[in-house]
């Protein structure tokens, strides 16, 4: 279909030559002598673009502009114009234009603005899916080969970027052939995790870092020499990570920006826990008895962070001015915007602030946020909406002002979930959808990973019976009983606590106020 462009300038006899190019390249091009014809067409025609000369006897070409977005706000309108002055190019653009030109303009110029406005996203779709389905084949090759944990970080953040990459583009002709590619990378990884992750813990084989000696591996050494604000964002994915930093880059140099490693299950009682302490699970389990608590316990599971902190910071000789505080709410989080000049004197400031986790929870109980979060791609919009306006995005602005070093990071990650596993289990088994622990469970060993022995995981046991089973990629648990009812209600949601590289490769990042 011909697009069709209304071109308004007082000289537009001596344009033939323009309009002619246009016509030989397919174009439809109405023209007038006016501002005022310009309107009137306007008033009873649909364009596709207008140019518009800012010189013209009668009403102004910045007048005419006011005129026809008030008819049309979301047609495109180029500026034509013999002026260089500054103050007209503020006002044009003031007036959203979608481009400026200055006279004389040859027929590429036109050409080359015409194509940035009219076709510039089927251009960057064509150019995206040529350059995947180049790159498609290679990914797949990679796949079979036998990644270490440094490759697999960097395939992830290759995976991620094609995700983001996908998402701005109105044809979705590879989105299909994307996600399918995605999950056989993300089975992959599963085998990957369940073949090293118990020799990494139980230090037969060289670990990548990993939360629970972060830590110690790499705060603790920057916090002897300098002040350091800690944000733990719980639940913060990768691609949620990027999605903040345009953001975040407004007011923050990055000194440095990684993937890590978390630990299993990859939910908030088991990671965070372990980041804070310093320790694997059934290590504070056996240390500090009085600060965890097990699945089958009243009370929440990360009521302790301060003190298992308190109790790393001791172990590693670490005698520091420190502050610990966990946002839970937009009030919480507002308070400690108005009061974050008490922090200026620390060593070390720790914020946990829970919005994403909530949002994930939220999404699945919310049929409105469910809703505004269809996809991968709405749920990372979602995020950077609300981080815009939160008060966590001022409490980073307020910090970046003080020139200290930030660390921001998380415990885990999730995955959005759509195929149901069946399990059975006694009453006492918990609720997570990702994994699950306890005894005599029923299920197919093929379509879990299964630590049968919680000892060498390093996590805790309630009946020395007890197992741990994990989903992979994105399954979730069910129980036959009510089976439909629950696999409607959970699909396409959220979920952590299994093995994925959403969930386990998150984001450790270092930067510094500009």
């Amino acid at each position: 279909m011909q697009a069709k462009i209304l071109w308004a300038d007082d000289e537009i006899d001596l344009l033939k030559p323009h309009i002619l190019f246009l016509n030989q390249k397919g174009y439809d091009v109405e023209t007038v002598k006016s501002g005022n014809e310009a309107i009137e067409k306007c008033e009873h025609n649909r364009y596709d673009i207008v140019f518009l000369d800012e010189n013209m006897p009668g009403i102004s070409g910045l007048d005419a502009l006011d005129k026809i977005k008030e008819l049309h706000p979301q047609m495109p309108v180029v500026m034509i114009t013999k002026s260089e002055e500054e103050s007209i190019m503020e006002e044009a653009i003031g007036g959203k234009i979608a481009d400026y030109l200055i006279k004389p303009v040859n027929p590429n110029q036109i050409l080359l603005s015409l194509k940035k406005n009219l076709d510039q996203g089927k251009l960057v779709s064509v150019k995206v899916n040529t350059n995947y389905q180049r790159e498609f084949r290679q990914i797949g090759m990679e796949l079979n080969d036998n990644l270490n944990a440094e490759q697999w970080i960097a395939m992830y953040k290759r995976l991620v970027g094609w995700d983001i990459e996908f998402a701005k583009l109105e044809d979705k002709g590879m989105q299909e052939v994307f996600d399918m590619q995605m999950k056989e990378a993300n089975n992959s990884f599963a085998k990957f995790i369940e073949k090293y992750y118990l020799s990494w813990i139980n230090g037969v084989e060289e670990r990548p870092q990993m939360l629970h000696t972060l830590f110690k591996d790499r705060i603790a050494p920057a916090v002897k020499n300098e002040q350091i604000y800690m944000i733990i964002v719980d639940n913060l994915r990768y691609d949620q990570y990027l999605v903040l930093r345009s953001t975040l880059s407004k007011y923050f140099n990055f000194e440095n920006e990684d993937i890590i490693y978390s630990i299993l299950p990859t939910a908030t009682q088991y990671a965070r826990n372990a980041f804070f302490a310093g320790l694997l699970p059934s290590e504070i389990q056996k240390k500090y008895p009085e600060y965890w608590v097990g699945e089958n316990e009243e009370g929440g599971k990360n009521n302790f962070e301060k003190e298992l902190l308190q109790k790393q910071l001791e172990r590693l000789g670490l005698d520091l001015r420190s502050t610990y505080r966990k946002i839970l709410d937009l009030d919480q989080g507002k308070k400690l915007v108005e009061n974050i000049h008490q922090l200026k004197n620390n060593d070390l400031n720790v914020i946990v602030y829970n919005f994403v986790d909530m949002l994930s929870h939220a999404r699945t109980d919310m049929k409105m946020i469910r809703e505004l979060a269809d996809d991968e791609a709405a749920y990372r919009s979602l995020t950077a909406s609300w981080f815009e306006h939160s008060p966590l995005n001022d409490i980073f602005k307020e910090i970046a002002a003080t020139k200290a070093k930030v660390i921001l990071t998380t415990d885990h990650g999730t995955v959005k979930v759509n195929k149901p596993v069946k399990v059975v289990g006694l009453k006492e088994t918990n609720t997570n959808l990702r994994y699950k622990l306890g005894k005599n469970l029923n299920y197919k060993s093929k379509e879990v990973f299964e630590i049968k022995n919680p000892d060498e995981a390093y996590l805790p046991k309630e009946n020395i019976s007890d197992v741990y089973v994990f989903c992979r990629n994105n399954d979730f648990f069910v129980y036959p009983n009510n089976m439909n009812y629950y696999v409607k209600y959970y699909s396409e949601t959220f979920q952590h606590g299994g093995i994925s590289m959403e969930e386990i490769l998150i984001p450790y990042v270092e930067m510094r106020g500009k």
